[in-house]
């Protein structure tokens, strides 16, 4: 496998710094991905940086994960209108152990092999650093003419940010760039991959090695295209915010809804970037896909390869069995399956009723009295008496036979929800509290 030919076809270069491919095509390749541990998880705009150390290693060459532990204290201005709140170090801590979990399940870091996946911390080479010395050995290799041209330092002092910029960020790319020379001198590491924001953090770390070291020190760039949806609007975010890979924060329902219910313009790109199909399969499912976009089969199958990526097998068929659950045939045993954020999840479109727990104890109510009285789910008791003679009523999807059935706590989903069904589609959700 060709990395660069690899990336090529899957739409995931916007630039490359001369000679890159060369590189390859003389040694086994150690490179580099930096990401900002500011949160304890990764969210899915990670996502190209990781699959192009997945590729790398896929490809037999070793990937380095970059955590920014000393750099994520300072907070990177690219992209950035204005200063990031600064975290302490047992927080940072705690967040690099949640992401190298996530990583591994895209990378090898457990592997014999010499391209085995090493996760690296800048906060081990940075915390001993004194800023005199950093000033000597680092700061007079890079001039600030240099640094001012760089487009992130440029936006921001040319009144895009309020407040201008400070001197903490104006010196990120000079630290990122550090990086780069570390590895280079520690690691063999030739090669530095990004996101498209990152050209500029990337190419001072080039220029640092050539200055440093000599010219005939040669280090590289590759970066990734911004990853954007149809519609120009920013992938990955929704109404509720991002996307993560933390099943705390996204439920792997939530979470393949999100790839199920892309427009088939993005599915077409995101299949190439966010999966390790190979080309003739992915080619194969956009001509399928195309002769009759109503199945769907693209977005299907993006959805299904990123939930196993980065959750499971079993979390991708629970999410499968989940979105029946709403749209398809499903059972009582299917609801009482689902954890609690993946029925909240699941229904968090419906109408929602308060009922007292009082209500259900003991011998508990009639569930006509409990759905056209003491909830709004039915108009009257004449309707739903009604509707339950037609077979038009169901609880927790078991068709309800008798309005005067009792409803009690062992009825409750969770020990907390009851599931009222009107027809075959209107839903109400009863928390019991």
């Amino acid at each position: 496998m060709n990395f660069v030919e690899e990336l090529k076809w899957r739409g995931m270069i916007h630039q490359m710094m001369p000679g890159t491919e060369e590189l390859f095509e003389k040694e086994t390749v150690t490179a580099y991905v930096g990401i900002d541990p500011t949160a304890d998880s990764l969210h899915i705009g990670h996502l190209c940086g990781v699959m192009m150390l997945r590729h790398l290693q896929q490809a037999g060459h070793k990937p380095l994960a970059l955590v920014g532990g000393a750099t994520g204290m300072i907070g990177d201005p690219s992209g950035k209108s204005q200063e990031r709140n600064l975290l302490n170090e047992e927080t940072l801590r705690h967040n690099v152990e949640c992401i190298k979990a996530q990583l591994s399940r895209f990378l090898d870091f457990n592997s014999d092999a010499p391209n085995a996946a090493e996760l690296v911390n800048n906060y081990d080479w940075m915390k001993n650093f004194s800023f005199l010395e950093f000033a000597r050995e680092i700061g007079k290799c890079i001039t600030v003419n240099y640094m001012m041209a760089k487009d992130s330092v440029k936006r921001r002092l040319n009144g895009e940010a309020q407040d201008g910029m400070s001197f903490t960020e104006f010196t990120y790319q000079l630290l990122q760039g550090y990086d780069f020379l570390h590895l280079y001198e520690t690691k063999n590491c030739k090669l530095q991959m990004g996101g498209s924001d990152q050209w500029g953090n990337i190419t001072t770390g080039t220029e640092l090695i050539r200055r440093k070291l000599g010219a005939d020190n040669e280090a590289f760039a590759l970066t990734c295209p911004l990853i954007t949806k149809a519609d120009g609007k920013k992938f990955g975010k929704t109404e509720k915010g991002n996307i993560w890979l933390d099943r705390n924060r996204t439920s792997p329902y939530t979470f393949y809804q999100f790839w199920l219910n892309v427009a088939d313009e993005d599915a077409e790109r995101y299949i190439k970037i966010f999966t390790s199909l190979d080309k003739a399969t992915i080619d194969a499912l956009i001509e399928e896909h195309r002769q009759d976009p109503g199945r769907r089969v693209l977005q299907k199958r993006l959805a299904e390869e990123v939930t196993v990526l980065v959750h499971s097998r079993e979390d991708y068929e629970l999410a499968l069995e989940a979105s029946n659950i709403l749209f398809g045939k499903a059972t009582k045993e299917s609801l009482t399956k689902l954890d609690e954020q993946t029925l909240l999840d699941v229904f968090s479109g419906v109408p929602q009723f308060e009922v007292s727990r009082s209500l259900l104890e003991g011998e508990g109510v009639k569930a006509i009295d409990l759905l056209a009285e003491h909830t709004a789910c039915f108009a009257s008791k004449g309707e739903m008496r009604k509707l339950t003679q037609g077979g038009g009523v169901s609880i927790n999807k078991e068709k309800l036979d008798d309005p005067n059935k009792a409803i009690t706590t062992a009825d409750l989903l969770d020990n907390k929800y009851i599931l009222a069904q009107q027809g075959k589609k209107k839903y109400f959700l009863l928390i019991v509290k």
